[in-house]
């Protein structure tokens, strides 16, 4: 029997599917000696939702963080996962982008390539595989799981047939949602096994509680790899723990030859960088059997409980998850992983959040209905494909078929503030976003989001225990008696209030403007503000007409498609709002002529404001 080998995936995985894939390179480099002498296959430490988190929060520029951990992992090779056509953004790309990531991702240090397509499209990894292959790096082709009336295990060898005939080195069995159970992975591995003579590397999330049954069975059918994580970031919506795989297979014939005493003292290094990022914990990441149905994958779960926090409407989680396996049945089954998890999740909570299903359908939700994802698993739901693009025709053929090359046009659109190769390509992941990093890069007035001290955890705790919710209240020598009866849905910045003052019942909103760090003695340290995010303006005035605007969640605006004068038809688009990484186009709600336009491109905005007025003709 061969000896089994590890990957491990703490530097990307296991924090993204614990902690919003916050950690920072700042707390990676220290442990990186330690790492690099464990033997390891491979550390997996790039790709996936970690380029955009060091863009969008962080403030860091993902290739530097690339560069310094090859710098300080010399001996291992560092694995990044890519989404074939997709790369590392939410739309497809030329195919002359591809090659360039590709090579330059190579150039910086990445040696495993785990290249994937959402919809389990070959034709949308092809590219990126030659690419890999043209680089000299390890190709892993991987393999979506997923549950649905047309996957099945013939469906999956014939793929991994398909990516053996197109050069790849390895197959990854990527169970993104923690779904295989043991049995079926026994017999996937074996079949794969038995039509392809590569090595299987097997990838599943915890999330089920299956996970570590479903490694052994995977090995005892053929499986030469698996991913595991250091326990400090381990199980739940993360992977099985490295220490506890590598102590099952002491002494069989799959020994990975890793000692346990030296795992330990890495995992004692990051139980304490974990607590550094106490507030991005969620209550959803861990052991979830109703994964099974729901399929939300474990780099997803901590992102969603986040934005819905974001959206203050936590609380709503189970109908999200109940919401998004009748989407992934509208969109013809898609496997639920980056990007077609956040397309489905995002349309799952628009649904939930504007209490009508397809009310607001996303860009993304549009641009899939078109084909311009690939070929969807499973015929798509015709009325709800009528509901987005219309009689609009359909593509059939590999949607970058269509995209002409990318990278000169890249290139004059960001000349001036790009320095390199490399940040023409962060630009071309994301545009809004990349160009903001890179001028604040340049003007060296990158701020990223704060991590507030455990001592501010303490103090949240005790005074949440202790909060008033009835007191006096005296102003210009009158006192009023006020009673909090209860909070309402609102925004990071604006929350409806139910007081009663003096007996008559009210609703207050109030408008965070600015927030302070609370240190340990719960007093507050006025010059610490947190992630400054350009508050919702006070001047926009509350819907109270048809002819007024609104959103259906808090978003920003990326851009405005009218000008005040324009007539517009009911349903026409007239501005795009980006909420939960996702680009929604707001709709006239009536026709008529744009008398008010009450935001600019980049401001922040709420449901409970009019972004625009329309009068009727």
């Amino acid at each position: 029997m061969p000896k089994v080998f590890i990957t491990d995936l703490v530097l990307r995985d296991g924090h993204q599917s614990l902690i919003a894939t916050r950690m920072r390179t700042e707390h990676m480099l220290p442990i990186c000696a330690k790492l690099d002498n464990i033997g390891f296959w491979s550390l997996e430490a790039w790709g996936g939702a970690t380029f955009d988190a060091c863009v969008r929060f962080l403030k860091e520029d993902p290739w530097e963080r690339l560069s310094l951990l090859r710098k300080a992992l010399p001996n291992t090779p560092i694995q990044m996962l890519l989404r074939g056509q997709n790369l590392l953004g939410y739309r497809h790309y030329a195919d002359d982008v591809v090659r360039a990531f590709v090579t330059k991702a190579a150039n910086n240090g990445v040696d495993v390539f785990r290249v994937f397509d959402a919809m389990n499209d070959l034709r949308n990894m092809r590219v990126s595989i030659e690419s890999v292959k043209q680089a000299g790096k390890h190709a892993e082709g991987a393999i979506s799981y997923t549950t649905s009336p047309v996957h099945d295990i013939p469906h999956f060898v014939e793929m991994a047939k398909g990516l053996a005939d197109m050069g790849c080195d390895s197959i990854a069995i990527k169970d993104m949602a923690g779904l295989l159970t043991p049995s079926v992975a026994f017999e996937l591995v074996a079949a794969i096994r038995t039509a392809t003579d590569l090595p299987v590397h097997n990838h599943s999330h915890a999330t089920s509680g299956l996970a570590s049954m479903v490694h052994l069975k995977a090995i005892e059918a053929g499986a030469s790899i698996i991913d595991t994580c250091i326990s400090a970031f381990s199980e739940g919506a993360s992977h099985p723990t490295t220490e506890s795989m590598v102590a099952a297979l002491a002494g069989t014939p799959y020994d990975t030859g890793i000692k346990l005493a030296d795992l330990e003292e890495i995992a004692a290094y990051f139980r304490e960088i974990r607590k550094l990022y106490w507030q991005f914990e969620s209550d959803f990441t861990g052991v979830d059997p109703r994964v099974l149905i729901s399929q939300v994958p474990g780099g997803m779960i901590s992102n969603l409980s986040n934005q819905l926090k974001d959206q203050g409407s936590l609380d709503r989680m189970d109908e999200v998850l109940a919401e998004i396996p009748r989407v992934r049945a509208d969109l013809g089954f898609p496997p639920l992983v980056t990007p077609t998890s956040q397309i489905v999740g995002s349309q799952a909570v628009l649904n939930v959040l504007t209490g009508e299903r397809y009310k607001t359908i996303s860009n993304e939700v549009k641009l899939y209905m078109q084909g311009r994802y690939g070929k969807s698993p499973a015929p798509v739901n015709a009325e709800i494909r009528a509901l987005a693009i219309g009689d609009q025709t359909v593509i059939t053929c590999r949607p970058a078929d269509l995209i002409a090359d990318e990278m000169d046009k890249l290139r004059s659109e960001i000349e001036g503030i790009a320095q390199s190769e490399e940040d023409i390509l962060t630009y071309a992941m994301f545009p809004e976003l990349g160009r903001t990093f890179l001028q604040e890069r340049n003007a060296h007035t990158l701020s990223p989001e704060v991590l507030l001290p455990i001592s501010a955890k303490e103090a949240s705790n005790q005074s949440s225990r202790y909060a008033a919710n009835e007191f006096r209240v005296t102003l210009h020598g009158e006192t009023y008696h006020i009673h909090l009866t209860g909070t309402g849905h609102g925004s990071q910045t604006e929350r409806p209030y139910y007081v009663s003052v003096d007996g008559v019942a009210e609703e207050v909103f109030v408008e965070a403007l600015n927030e302070v760090e609370i240190n340990g003695s719960g007093s507050s340290n006025g010059n610490a503000p947190r992630n400054a995010k350009k508050p919702a303006s006070g001047s926009r005035p509350r819907p109270t007409h048809p002819g007024h605007v609104t959103t259906a969640m808090p978003g920003t605006i990326v851009d405005v498609l009218v000008k005040t004068g324009q007539k517009v038809k009911a349903g026409d688009p007239v501005l795009v709002i980006e909420a939960m990484k996702m680009e929604n186009e707001i709709q006239a709600s009536i026709s008529g002529v744009i008398i008010n336009l009450f935001v600019t491109k980049g401001d922040a905005v709420t449901p409970d404001q009019a972004l625009l007025e329309i009068q009727p003709e």
